[in-house]
Protein backbone atom coordinates (compact mmCIF):
# COMPACT_ATOMS: atom_id res chain seq x y z
CA UNK A 1 0.00 0.00 0.00
CA UNK A 2 2.86 2.37 0.85
CA UNK A 3 4.34 1.85 -2.65
CA UNK A 4 1.15 3.33 -4.19
CA UNK A 5 1.06 6.41 -1.95
CA UNK A 6 1.29 9.70 -3.87
CA UNK A 7 4.47 11.68 -3.02
CA UNK A 8 3.56 14.91 -1.23
CA UNK A 9 5.86 17.01 -3.41
CA UNK A 10 3.60 16.32 -6.43
CA UNK A 11 0.94 18.48 -4.77
CA UNK A 12 3.25 21.07 -3.20
CA UNK A 13 6.24 22.28 -5.20
CA UNK A 14 7.65 23.92 -2.05
CA UNK A 15 8.70 20.43 -0.93
CA UNK A 16 10.97 19.96 -3.98
CA UNK A 17 14.68 20.40 -3.09
CA UNK A 18 16.13 23.77 -4.11
CA UNK A 19 18.64 22.37 -6.60
CA UNK A 20 15.98 20.26 -8.33
CA UNK A 21 13.64 23.25 -8.47
CA UNK A 22 16.36 25.34 -10.08
CA UNK A 23 16.74 22.81 -12.91
CA UNK A 24 12.95 22.54 -13.24
CA UNK A 25 12.68 26.31 -13.88
CA UNK A 26 15.46 26.15 -16.48
CA UNK A 27 13.88 23.16 -18.24
CA UNK A 28 10.50 24.91 -18.27
CA UNK A 29 11.96 28.06 -19.87
CA UNK A 30 13.96 25.96 -22.33
CA UNK A 31 10.84 24.02 -23.33
CA UNK A 32 8.95 27.25 -24.09
CA UNK A 33 11.76 29.14 -25.84
CA UNK A 34 13.60 26.37 -27.69
CA UNK A 35 11.06 23.56 -28.19
CA UNK A 36 7.94 25.59 -28.87
CA UNK A 37 5.83 24.42 -25.92
CA UNK A 38 3.27 26.87 -24.62
CA UNK A 39 3.38 28.11 -21.03
CA UNK A 40 0.04 26.33 -20.53
CA UNK A 41 1.54 22.97 -21.66
CA UNK A 42 4.58 23.37 -19.40
CA UNK A 43 2.48 24.34 -16.37
CA UNK A 44 0.28 21.25 -16.83
CA UNK A 45 3.27 18.92 -17.25
CA UNK A 46 5.05 20.23 -14.14
CA UNK A 47 1.94 20.85 -12.05
CA UNK A 48 2.95 24.51 -11.74
CA UNK A 49 0.71 27.52 -12.19
CA UNK A 50 0.96 29.39 -15.49
CA UNK A 51 1.73 32.59 -13.62
CA UNK A 52 4.88 30.92 -12.25
CA UNK A 53 5.99 29.92 -15.78
CA UNK A 54 5.42 33.48 -17.04
CA UNK A 55 7.40 34.86 -14.08
CA UNK A 56 10.31 32.52 -14.91
CA UNK A 57 10.25 33.69 -18.54
CA UNK A 58 10.40 37.34 -17.43
CA UNK A 59 13.36 36.59 -15.13
CA UNK A 60 15.13 34.76 -17.96
CA UNK A 61 14.65 37.67 -20.39
CA UNK A 62 16.06 40.02 -17.78
CA UNK A 63 19.04 38.10 -16.42
CA UNK A 64 19.32 34.73 -18.19
CA UNK A 65 19.39 31.20 -16.78
CA UNK A 66 21.36 32.31 -13.71
CA UNK A 67 18.32 34.17 -12.45
CA UNK A 68 16.36 30.90 -12.27
CA UNK A 69 18.55 29.39 -9.56
CA UNK A 70 17.10 29.17 -6.06
CA UNK A 71 18.57 31.80 -3.75
CA UNK A 72 18.60 31.11 -0.01
CA UNK A 73 16.93 33.73 2.14
CA UNK A 74 19.55 35.78 3.95
CA UNK A 75 17.68 35.67 7.26
CA UNK A 76 18.26 37.95 10.19
CA UNK A 77 21.69 39.44 10.77
CA UNK A 78 23.49 37.29 13.38
CA UNK A 79 23.90 38.94 16.77
CA UNK A 80 26.99 36.91 17.67
CA UNK A 81 29.55 38.04 15.12
CA UNK A 82 33.13 36.90 14.59
CA UNK A 83 34.25 39.73 16.86
CA UNK A 84 31.91 38.51 19.60
CA UNK A 85 33.16 34.94 19.14
CA UNK A 86 36.73 36.17 19.50
CA UNK A 87 35.77 38.05 22.70
CA UNK A 88 34.07 34.93 24.11
CA UNK A 89 37.09 32.72 23.47
CA UNK A 90 39.51 35.26 24.88
CA UNK A 91 37.38 35.77 27.99
CA UNK A 92 36.96 32.05 28.72
CA UNK A 93 40.61 31.15 28.14
CA UNK A 94 42.42 34.22 29.48
CA UNK A 95 40.22 35.76 32.16
CA UNK A 96 38.67 34.54 35.42
CA UNK A 97 35.13 35.33 36.52
CA UNK A 98 36.40 36.70 39.86
CA UNK A 99 38.08 39.54 37.94
CA UNK A 100 34.61 40.89 37.14
CA UNK A 101 33.29 40.67 40.69
CA UNK A 102 31.60 37.28 40.53
CA UNK A 103 31.82 35.11 43.64
CA UNK A 104 32.82 32.01 41.69
CA UNK A 105 35.81 30.78 39.73
CA UNK A 106 33.57 29.04 37.17
CA UNK A 107 32.44 30.56 33.87
CA UNK A 108 28.86 29.55 33.14
CA UNK A 109 26.90 30.35 29.98
CA UNK A 110 24.58 32.57 32.01
CA UNK A 111 27.49 34.61 33.40
CA UNK A 112 29.07 34.95 29.96
CA UNK A 113 25.74 36.12 28.52
CA UNK A 114 25.48 38.70 31.30
CA UNK A 115 29.06 39.84 30.77
CA UNK A 116 28.53 40.03 26.98
CA UNK A 117 25.49 42.28 27.45
CA UNK A 118 27.44 44.58 29.81
CA UNK A 119 30.62 44.70 27.73
CA UNK A 120 29.37 44.70 24.12
CA UNK A 121 25.65 45.37 24.44
CA UNK A 122 24.77 42.02 22.82
CA UNK A 123 21.87 40.32 24.56
CA UNK A 124 21.56 36.57 23.95
CA UNK A 125 20.58 33.59 26.07
CA UNK A 126 22.79 30.99 27.71
CA UNK A 127 21.84 28.40 25.06
CA UNK A 128 23.25 30.65 22.32
CA UNK A 129 26.48 31.10 24.28
CA UNK A 130 26.69 27.33 24.75
CA UNK A 131 26.32 26.69 21.00
CA UNK A 132 28.99 29.23 20.09
CA UNK A 133 31.47 27.95 22.68
CA UNK A 134 31.15 24.44 21.22
CA UNK A 135 31.58 25.87 17.73
CA UNK A 136 34.79 27.55 18.93
CA UNK A 137 36.20 24.17 19.99
CA UNK A 138 35.63 24.72 23.72
CA UNK A 139 34.01 22.25 26.11
CA UNK A 140 33.13 22.01 29.80
CA UNK A 141 36.22 20.96 31.74
CA UNK A 142 36.71 19.50 35.19
CA UNK A 143 38.94 21.79 37.25
CA UNK A 144 42.37 20.54 38.24
CA UNK A 145 42.88 22.08 41.68
CA UNK A 146 46.39 23.07 42.73
CA UNK A 147 47.29 24.07 46.26
CA UNK A 148 48.24 27.71 46.69
CA UNK A 149 51.06 26.51 48.97
CA UNK A 150 52.68 24.52 46.15
CA UNK A 151 56.07 25.76 44.95
CA UNK A 152 56.09 25.39 41.14
CA UNK A 153 59.88 25.69 41.02
CA UNK A 154 60.26 22.75 43.40
CA UNK A 155 57.86 20.63 41.32
CA UNK A 156 59.68 21.50 38.11
CA UNK A 157 63.03 20.72 39.71
CA UNK A 158 61.76 17.33 40.91
CA UNK A 159 60.30 16.39 37.52
CA UNK A 160 63.20 17.59 35.37
CA UNK A 161 66.20 17.03 37.64
CA UNK A 162 65.62 14.99 40.82
CA UNK A 163 63.53 12.19 39.33
CA UNK A 164 65.72 11.66 36.24
CA UNK A 165 68.72 11.33 38.59
CA UNK A 166 66.73 8.84 40.64
CA UNK A 167 65.99 6.83 37.50
CA UNK A 168 69.67 6.74 36.57
CA UNK A 169 70.62 5.69 40.09
CA UNK A 170 67.98 2.94 40.06
CA UNK A 171 69.37 1.64 36.78
CA UNK A 172 72.92 1.53 38.18
CA UNK A 173 71.96 -0.47 41.30
CA UNK A 174 69.30 -2.56 39.56
CA UNK A 175 66.41 -1.12 41.60
CA UNK A 176 62.71 -0.66 40.89
CA UNK A 177 60.82 2.57 41.55
CA UNK A 178 57.34 2.63 43.06
CA UNK A 179 55.00 5.38 44.23
CA UNK A 180 53.34 4.96 47.63
CA UNK A 181 50.27 6.72 48.99
CA UNK A 182 47.53 6.37 51.60
CA UNK A 183 43.78 6.97 51.46
CA UNK A 184 40.72 6.52 53.65
CA UNK A 185 37.41 5.00 52.56
CA UNK A 186 34.10 4.91 54.40
CA UNK A 187 30.50 3.84 54.00
CA UNK A 188 29.53 7.23 52.59
CA UNK A 189 31.35 6.98 49.26
CA UNK A 190 28.61 7.75 46.72
CA UNK A 191 28.81 8.66 43.03
CA UNK A 192 27.34 7.70 39.67
CA UNK A 193 24.04 8.26 37.87
CA UNK A 194 21.19 6.09 36.64
CA UNK A 195 18.10 6.51 34.45
CA UNK A 196 14.74 7.70 35.73
CA UNK A 197 11.84 10.04 35.02
CA UNK A 198 12.84 13.58 34.18
CA UNK A 199 12.43 15.91 37.14
CA UNK A 200 11.99 13.07 39.65
CA UNK A 201 14.90 12.44 42.03
CA UNK A 202 15.55 8.79 42.79
CA UNK A 203 15.85 7.92 46.48
CA UNK A 204 18.37 5.30 47.54
CA UNK A 205 18.37 3.89 51.08
CA UNK A 206 21.88 3.94 52.57
CA UNK A 207 23.34 3.47 56.02
CA UNK A 208 23.88 6.42 58.31
CA UNK A 209 26.60 4.62 60.26
CA UNK A 210 30.13 5.95 60.09
CA UNK A 211 32.64 3.19 59.44
CA UNK A 212 36.11 3.79 58.09
CA UNK A 213 39.09 1.90 56.63
CA UNK A 214 42.55 3.09 55.60
CA UNK A 215 44.53 1.81 52.62
CA UNK A 216 48.27 1.92 51.94
CA UNK A 217 49.28 1.22 48.36
CA UNK A 218 52.21 1.25 45.96
CA UNK A 219 52.06 1.32 42.16
CA UNK A 220 54.88 1.12 39.67
CA UNK A 221 55.38 1.89 35.99
CA UNK A 222 55.80 -1.87 35.50
CA UNK A 223 52.06 -2.19 36.14
CA UNK A 224 52.44 -3.69 39.62
CA UNK A 225 50.67 -2.74 42.85
CA UNK A 226 50.84 -3.79 46.51
CA UNK A 227 48.26 -2.90 49.13
CA UNK A 228 47.49 -3.09 52.82
CA UNK A 229 44.15 -2.36 54.52
CA UNK A 230 43.78 -1.36 58.16
CA UNK A 231 40.80 -0.24 60.23
CA UNK A 232 42.96 1.89 62.50
CA UNK A 233 44.88 5.10 62.12
CA UNK A 234 48.03 4.99 59.98
CA UNK A 235 51.03 5.74 62.18
CA UNK A 236 54.74 4.88 62.16
CA UNK A 237 54.22 1.28 63.29
CA UNK A 238 51.48 0.56 60.71
CA UNK A 239 53.60 2.17 57.99
CA UNK A 240 56.67 0.11 58.91
CA UNK A 241 54.58 -3.07 58.88
CA UNK A 242 53.48 -2.18 55.36
CA UNK A 243 57.09 -1.56 54.27
CA UNK A 244 58.03 -4.99 55.66
CA UNK A 245 55.20 -6.52 53.64
CA UNK A 246 56.43 -4.76 50.51
CA UNK A 247 60.00 -5.96 51.11
CA UNK A 248 58.87 -9.58 51.32
CA UNK A 249 57.69 -9.45 47.71
CA UNK A 250 60.78 -7.68 46.35
CA UNK A 251 63.57 -9.50 44.52
CA UNK A 252 65.35 -6.22 43.67
CA UNK A 253 66.12 -3.06 45.64
CA UNK A 254 63.18 -0.66 45.78
CA UNK A 255 63.06 3.12 45.73
CA UNK A 256 59.70 4.39 47.01
CA UNK A 257 58.48 7.89 46.15
CA UNK A 258 56.15 9.12 48.89
CA UNK A 259 53.97 12.14 49.70
CA UNK A 260 54.19 14.48 52.63
CA UNK A 261 52.66 12.49 55.52
CA UNK A 262 54.44 13.14 58.81
CA UNK A 263 55.15 9.45 59.50
CA UNK A 264 57.19 9.24 56.28
CA UNK A 265 59.81 11.42 57.99
CA UNK A 266 59.41 10.08 61.52
CA UNK A 267 62.43 8.83 63.44
CA UNK A 268 61.13 5.23 63.58
CA UNK A 269 60.68 5.09 59.80
CA UNK A 270 64.09 6.68 59.18
CA UNK A 271 65.71 4.09 61.44
CA UNK A 272 63.91 1.26 59.64
CA UNK A 273 65.01 2.56 56.22
CA UNK A 274 68.59 2.92 57.46
CA UNK A 275 68.55 -0.70 58.64
CA UNK A 276 67.40 -1.80 55.18
CA UNK A 277 69.30 0.78 53.14
CA UNK A 278 70.63 -1.85 50.71
CA UNK A 279 67.10 -2.95 49.87
CA UNK A 280 64.94 0.16 50.23
CA UNK A 281 65.04 3.95 50.27
CA UNK A 282 62.40 6.70 50.36
CA UNK A 283 62.24 9.82 48.21
CA UNK A 284 59.70 12.59 48.88
CA UNK A 285 57.61 14.35 46.28
CA UNK A 286 57.51 18.16 46.55
CA UNK A 287 54.92 19.36 49.04
CA UNK A 288 51.34 19.93 47.84
CA UNK A 289 51.79 18.21 44.47
CA UNK A 290 49.34 15.26 44.44
CA UNK A 291 48.76 15.70 40.69
CA UNK A 292 52.31 14.38 40.18
CA UNK A 293 51.52 11.21 42.14
CA UNK A 294 50.36 8.30 39.90
CA UNK A 295 48.78 6.58 42.91
CA UNK A 296 46.19 9.36 43.18
CA UNK A 297 44.49 7.82 40.15
CA UNK A 298 44.36 4.44 41.88
CA UNK A 299 42.09 6.06 44.46
CA UNK A 300 39.84 7.36 41.69
CA UNK A 301 39.57 3.82 40.37
CA UNK A 302 38.92 2.26 43.79
CA UNK A 303 36.69 4.91 45.34
CA UNK A 304 34.85 6.60 42.47
CA UNK A 305 34.59 3.80 39.92
CA UNK A 306 34.11 0.91 42.35
CA UNK A 307 33.08 1.56 45.97
CA UNK A 308 30.95 4.65 45.34
CA UNK A 309 28.72 2.71 42.91
CA UNK A 310 28.18 -0.34 45.14
CA UNK A 311 25.68 -1.04 47.91
CA UNK A 312 27.72 -1.35 51.12
CA UNK A 313 25.72 -1.83 54.31
CA UNK A 314 28.37 -2.23 57.03
CA UNK A 315 32.07 -2.31 57.82
CA UNK A 316 32.40 -6.01 57.08
CA UNK A 317 30.94 -5.47 53.60
CA UNK A 318 33.16 -2.41 53.13
CA UNK A 319 36.24 -4.50 53.95
CA UNK A 320 35.19 -7.17 51.45
CA UNK A 321 34.50 -4.65 48.70
CA UNK A 322 37.80 -2.84 49.32
CA UNK A 323 39.81 -6.06 49.07
CA UNK A 324 37.86 -7.08 45.97
CA UNK A 325 38.51 -3.73 44.27
CA UNK A 326 42.22 -3.80 45.15
CA UNK A 327 42.56 -7.39 43.94
CA UNK A 328 40.81 -6.52 40.70
CA UNK A 329 43.13 -3.57 40.10
CA UNK A 330 46.24 -5.70 40.75
CA UNK A 331 45.20 -7.95 37.86
CA UNK A 332 44.63 -5.04 35.49
CA UNK A 333 48.20 -4.17 34.55
CA UNK A 334 47.10 -1.94 31.67
CA UNK A 335 44.95 0.14 34.01
CA UNK A 336 47.86 0.68 36.42
CA UNK A 337 50.11 1.63 33.50
CA UNK A 338 47.54 4.24 32.44
CA UNK A 339 48.13 6.08 35.73
CA UNK A 340 51.59 6.89 34.36
CA UNK A 341 50.38 8.17 30.98
CA UNK A 342 48.63 11.36 32.04
CA UNK A 343 50.26 14.73 31.28
CA UNK A 344 51.15 15.30 34.96
CA UNK A 345 52.51 11.77 35.61
CA UNK A 346 54.11 10.84 32.30
CA UNK A 347 57.50 11.91 33.65
CA UNK A 348 57.48 8.71 35.78
CA UNK A 349 56.52 6.30 32.99
CA UNK A 350 60.01 5.07 32.13
CA UNK A 351 61.02 3.63 35.48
Amino acid sequence: MEANMRPSWLDDARLIPDEVMSYSRMLAVYAVRENGFSPKDVSEMLGISRSSVYAWLRRFRSEGYKSLETNQALGAKPMVTEAVDAWLKQTVLKRRSQEFGYDTRLWTCALLAERLADRLGVEVGGATINAHLHRLGLSVQKLAHHAAEQTPEAVERFVNQTFPKLQRFAKVIGADIAFEDEAGVDLHEYSGKTWGLRGVSLKVIVTGRREHLNILSTVSARGESRDHVTDGRINCDVYIDFLKQVLKGCTRPLIIVVGGASFHRSRKVRVFIAQHRHRMRLECLPAYSPERHPNEHAWEEIKDNKLARQVIANKHALNQHVHSALGSLQKRTSRILSFFQLPETKYAAAC
